[in-house]
């Protein structure tokens, strides 16, 4: 067999089989609009919230208005002290706590310590829901600040105080500090590895059972078929799928056109020397798809690599997603240099060979 031939037997294995075209086609296609979809709103909105204004002045009443106002909480109820807010939160009723304390007004103006531990407004949330606890403490943060500034800015001015600090944050990269914009880019990689793997596995899987042999030229055709369909599903998500999901993207189109072609090429070497360890696709396909939230976790986008223990963060550079990861979010959102991501290329190239080498020696002087 030559090497056209072997690139071409490839082709007509995806056309011909449905579980192989499933999952190498389809699958890649349905993920791109079906994981996304659960965070298309990005952020929570109208997450219930307690107050117990002490103070009852025009400041607290001001940032009450303005809290009504912010699409992200609502004003559940007003309680007359901070255990009965506290029972709503535990009632299920609410899920945050909003304290404005005596002496508000005046710890804002002078800075002097206010009633709750110096700081004057007082914020408890529930921690069980991290976005949404995160989206309270921002929303109220953000109405504190502006009712501040509006009603105490010119008193503070008359007065020759201090006036209120105004605090600006701008996200670097995830604009909206959404979900989907932290988590997909990540999982995008895991996706485009999974779908290859499972798919280039089950056509050595297959190539076992029939006991077809290749030569070393039939092996490298059927080999860059392999990368070829890689490199045309992550065209497909660096290409469009961002784009149709918003996904923030600064674009280094040439980092990319190197460490997809490294990255597809790793993923379908060991693919192919994996397959060669079973006696059927199903067999193969049955291994290997509980492996794919492992790789996730190992892959450095839910906990840091440097974070990891040695033997941990050593084993997950054994999967080219974990290298993927780092490449494709540092040229896909950060815009980042060659020479910034040249660890995770020179990485994604060692699995590249080592793993394309022992899949060649699996595949074609063991058969013969």
């Amino acid at each position: 067999m030559t090497f056209a031939q072997g690139f071409a037997s490839v082709f007509r294995a995806v056309l011909s089989t449905f579980a192989l075209a499933s999952i190498i086609v389809l699958a890649v296609v349905l993920y791109g609009f079906y994981y996304p979809a659960p965070y298309a709103h990005q952020t929570a909105r109208q997450l219930p919230v307690v107050v117990v204004d002490q103070e009852r002045s025009g400041l607290t009443r001001a940032l009450i208005r303005k809290l009504s106002d912010i699409r992200e909480v609502r004003i559940a109820a007003e309680a007359a002290s901070p255990y009965e807010a506290e029972q709503l939160v535990l009632n299920r009723k609410a899920d945050g706590v909003l304290l404005l304390p005596k002496g508000l007004t005046r710890s804002l103006l002078t800075g002097a310590p206010g009633s709750v531990g110096g700081g004057g407004i007082g914020i408890w949330v529930n921690g069980t829901y991290l976005i949404r606890a995160r989206d309270i403490g921002g929303a109220i943060q953000q109405a504190a600040v502006a009712v501040a500034m509006e009603q105490l800015g010119p008193l503070a001015q008359g007065l020759h105080l201090r006036a209120p600090i105004a605090v600006v944050e701008r996200p670097l990269f995830n604009t909206r500090e959404g979900y989907a914009d932290y988590v997909f880019p990540a999982v995008s990689a895991i996706i485009l590895q999974q779908t290859l793997l499972f798919g280039t596995a089950m056509v050595a899987a297959g190539r076992r059972a029939a006991e077809h042999v290749l030569s070393l030229a039939a092996f490298f055709g059927v080999w860059c078929a392999l990368a070829l369909i890689g490199c045309m599903a992550a065209t497909f998500y660096f290409g469009w799928i961002f784009w149709y999901q918003d996904v923030p993207r600064a674009g280094n189109l040439g980092g990319l056109m190197l460490a997809v072609p490294l990255f597809a090429g790793a993923v379908s070497a060991l693919g192919l020397l994996l397959g060669s360890l079973f006696d059927s696709a199903d067999r193969a396909l049955q291994v290997l798809i509980p492996t794919s939230i492992i790789l996730f976790f190992l892959a450095g986008a839910a906990w840091p690599l440097s974070s990891m223990p040695l033997g941990v963060s050593s084993l997950a550079h054994l999967s080219p997603a974990t290298f993927g990861v780092q490449a494709f979010v540092r040229f896909n959102e950060m815009g980042a240099g060659l020479g910034e991501v040249l660890p995770q290329l020179a990485g994604l190239a060692a699995l590249c060979l080592v793993y394309g080498a022992a899949a060649a020696w699996r595949l074609t002087k063991r058969a013969a």
